[in-house]
């Protein structure tokens, strides 16, 4: 007991409590014995000083029963019973008014009482691993509330009125039995966590996608076929999807995680991991294992610290090898990068039955998919029945990446009112052809190792280009256009020839936050590009400048912007 401080702590079972004694509930009403027996006080026994009582902690005993005399302790802040035998709560917490956190877990507990929803200044309720089957209705009353954890119970669905937890940040849903989350999870706009791990999830509604707060999602050990697309989740550094039934893993999926830093996919299906993983440039945790890849995924991956690719069908990669690490890992694959591609004649098997174009032309991707995809056939042009079958289709996906390609095809421009994301990569295009600057709504474009020199000052039409792949081409300087093109939020440039950069322009650009210059031919590194403060990640390892050094460079990108800004003359 300490009433001074406001605290009566009675858990961990120093007494194996089967009830709280009634004094404990009546020890703000009472005045000590021993206020009737001394006429002389020291300082501990100066009752009348003592504070109502703020905290109560009843953890791990084997209470079966709360009293309603709770109602009693009207000060209290924190009510900590978790670990006991409770099989129901007294609706007398409803008068707790100014209860904080309230602890239930670990207990017995098949319902929760309506009156609970009056804790109106509640911020903590934790009621995991209880019996819990249904949640009252009223659940968005408790508006204030920050963090609840409801995990490891048997919930089947969630109420409607979550909607209104708008302050709330932490939600564990994980081990229920929910077949699906309502759309008005989404209005959660505070939240940062969401754990549905181990539930009956099939699909996620598409309205988490607008969840912009969220950093970290986990929907292990559920039933999904397939990632949510999250295009507004810019701040998302965790996603956990393994042990689901994940069989495609789309560029759409990925595109729109600037921020990722762990991605989880172990033990799915996969078979294939798109070449936009690399624009993951946040990426430090990659697992992969236990699916059904068969070619490993890019090692241009700029921060990656563990990648997991074990228990795969791969053919290319010794057993041995995957054995030795992360970093033996990369180093391979990134000497694969360059001749990633198939072999020369490699083409679809075409029966007597096949029509020639149906041996090229996946209908259903472009119909259900949006995407016109002709890649990894080593073709010197795009054959025009590829764009004839687009007909009146909204394409919003290019891809034509491994072939032979020496131009732009004219052609592309027929797309311009739906295509957003083009991929050119692993072509040997020399010259951007206007006919691609009038892809008004193109927001990606991919044309790493290819053969350029330069950009069109034509470029500065797409103003909604947002990511730019540029890596390993012939570049001598950086592209002026991009100067101009305010909305680019990523440009990679490793690879290339670049000998300096315009810092003033660059601080133009702001919404700029991802610039990869590694492995160019910068002299120097300009001291006013510190003042590009709104980069998150700048990369120049590999450049023959002095300074700064390697030590510096290692610290990462603040560290680097602040070093910069140190050595512009005052």
């Amino acid at each position: 007991y300490s009433l001074l401080t406001g605290t009566v702590y009675l858990a961990d079972r120093c007494v194996f409590a089967l009830v709280v004694p009634q004094h404990v509930w009546r020890i703000n009403l009472d005045t000590p014995e021993e206020a009737h027996q001394n006429l002389s006080f020291g300082a501990a026994d100066r009752w009348w000083e003592q504070t109502d009582l703020t905290k109560l902690i009843l953890a791990s005993n084997k209470l079966q029963l709360l009293s309603e005399d709770v109602k009693l302790l009207p000060a209290l802040t924190v009510l900590d019973v978790h670990d006991n035998q409770l099989t129901s709560l007294p609706s007398a917490l409803g008068q707790l008014e100014n209860l904080q956190k309230l602890d239930v877990s670990h207990n017995k507990l098949k319902s929760i009482p309506e009156e609970l929803m009056q804790l109106s200044h509640l911020k903590s309720l934790l009621l995991q691993h209880n019996e819990l089957s249904h949640l009252p209705d009223g659940f968005g009353q408790l508006v204030n509330l920050e963090e609840l954890d409801l995990s490891n119970n048997h919930l089947t669905d969630i109420p409607t009125s979550f909607a209104l937890l708008i302050n709330l940040v932490r939600l564990n849903l994980a081990c229920n039995q929910l077949k699906n989350l309502p759309a008005d999870i989404s209005a959660m706009k505070s939240l940062r966590q969401l754990d549905c791990t181990k539930n009956y999830l099939e699909t996620v509604p598409s309205e988490l996608a607008s969840m912009a707060s969220l950093e970290q999602l986990y929907l292990r050990k559920n039933k999904l076929r397939s990632l949510p697309e999250l295009p507004s989740c810019k701040l998302l550094k965790e996603l956990h999807a393994g042990e689901n039934q994940i069989e495609i893993l789309n560029a759409e999926n990925l595109k729109h995680l600037n921020s990722l830093s762990v991605l989880e996919l172990r033990d799915n299906k996969i078979k294939s991991v798109p070449d936009e993983i690399t624009l993951l440039q946040k990426l430090e945790r990659l697992d992969l294992a236990n699916n059904d890849i068969s070619r490993p995924c890019s090692g241009h991956l700029l921060m990656m610290k563990f990648l997991a690719l074990e228990g795969n069908p791969l053919r290319t990669i010794r057993r041995d090898l995957l054995q030795k690490g992360t970093q033996e890992l990369l180093k391979y694959l990134r000497s694969k990068i360059q001749d990633d591609g198939p072999s020369p004649n490699e083409e679809p098997p075409v029966t007597a039955m096949t029509l020639p174009s149906e041996s090229r032309i996946n209908m259903h991707a472009i119909t259900s998919l949006k995407l016109l995809e002709y890649s990894e056939k080593q073709a010197a042009v795009i054959p025009d029945e590829m764009f004839n079958a687009v007909r009146s289709n909204p394409v919003t996906t290019v891809n034509f990446s491994k072939n032979q390609l020496t131009a732009i095809p004219a052609r592309i421009v027929e797309l311009k009112d739906s295509v957003c994301d083009v991929n050119f990569g692993f072509n040997k295009i020399s010259s951007i052809s206007l006919e691609l600057c009038m892809l008004h709504k193109l927001t990606h474009l991919d044309i790493r190792n290819n053969f350029l020199t330069s950009l069109p000052e034509e470029m500065e039409a797409l103003t909604t280009l947002q990511v730019i792949n540029l890596s390993f081409n012939r570049f001598k300087a950086f592209p002026s256009v991009l100067y101009r093109i305010l909305a680019l939020e990523t440009v990679l440039l490793s690879n290339n020839q670049v000998g300096s950069i315009d810092p003033l322009q660059l601080k133009k650009m702001e919404k700029l936050g991802t610039l990869d210059l590694q492995n160019n031919d910068l002299l120097q590194v300009p001291p006013e590009l510190g003042n590009c403060e709104n980069l998150r990640t700048l990369l120049l390892e590999g450049n023959p400048f002095r300074t700064p050094r390697a030590a510096i460079l290692a610290k990462g990108t603040a560290a680097v912007l602040e070093y910069l800004r140190s050595r512009i003359p005052t």
